[in-house]
């Protein structure tokens, strides 16, 4: 299967093309075929001309995608915007599946880190986005991601294993006497990877079913934060 990965959540952005099948032992099925960046402040004008000239570049059109994975969140709004409009019109009249991954859960898949793992990404304005997630997963357990303030965040990290690509927040959790990991650029390579393994277990939407994952403070914080 043809697997088309896209990033648009932050400045930089990438796309990723790459063969997955079934995994064997020591693989997770996905062979990268390229992976194509993207600059930051033109994704609306880069995006769908850049799909176009890398299938070409390896002799395929849209019709040989067999499925797609795309970053939902957090990030850019305006970002991912452009990135889930894309896949959507795609997905759409191909009629193929879509794997909405989350770039905080992205994170701690490349790591490759076990157990308590907190995954961090700087959210702007002194705030933290942070994902909450046990590897493995415990049977009925779902990961918890939220956006926290700098402090908060590394106050309620200490019983965690933070993983983070920000070597700014690395060095503050550092400083603070935590443990952390801090990973190289998030590409859309590493989107494809995990992307797989959801198609793989069936976690799929429709073009429909697609939507941002902005992780949004709630009213009563925004309100609590703002009189504070």
């Amino acid at each position: 299967m043809l697997l088309l990965a896209i990033d648009t959540s932050g400045k930089p952005g990438s796309i990723a093309l790459a063969r997955a099948e079934e995994r064997f032992a020591n693989s997770d099925g996905v062979a990268l075929i390229e992976t194509v960046p993207l600059s930051g402040g033109a994704f609306s004008a880069q995006l769908v001309p850049q799909i176009a000239a890398l299938l070409s570049s390896h002799g395929f059109t849209r019709h040989d995608i067999g499925a797609f994975a795309v970053v939902s969140g957090p990030g850019s709004f305006t970002g991912l915007r452009i990135g889930l409009a894309a896949v959507k019109a795609l997905a759409e009249a191909l009629g193929k599946p879509i794997a909405a991954v989350s770039l905080l859960e992205v994170c701690v898949f490349a790591s490759g880190a076990k157990g308590r793992i907190m995954s961090a990404l700087d959210a702007g304005r002194s705030d933290v986005y942070v994902g909450e997630y046990e590897v493995p997963a415990k049977a009925g357990q779902l990961p918890r991601e939220r956006i926290l303030t700098r402090s908060e965040f590394l106050d309620q990290a200490s019983a965690w294993s933070v993983v983070t690509p920000d070597a700014a927040l690395s060095a503050a959790a550092s400083e603070a006497g935590l443990k952390v990991s801090t990973l190289p650029p998030i590409s859309a390579a590493a989107i494809a990877h995990l992307g797989w393994r959801k198609i793989e277990s069936g976690e799929t939407v429709t073009a429909d079913q697609l939507e941002a994952n902005y992780i949004r403070r709630t009213d009563a914080e925004m309100l609590e934060r703002i009189g504070s």
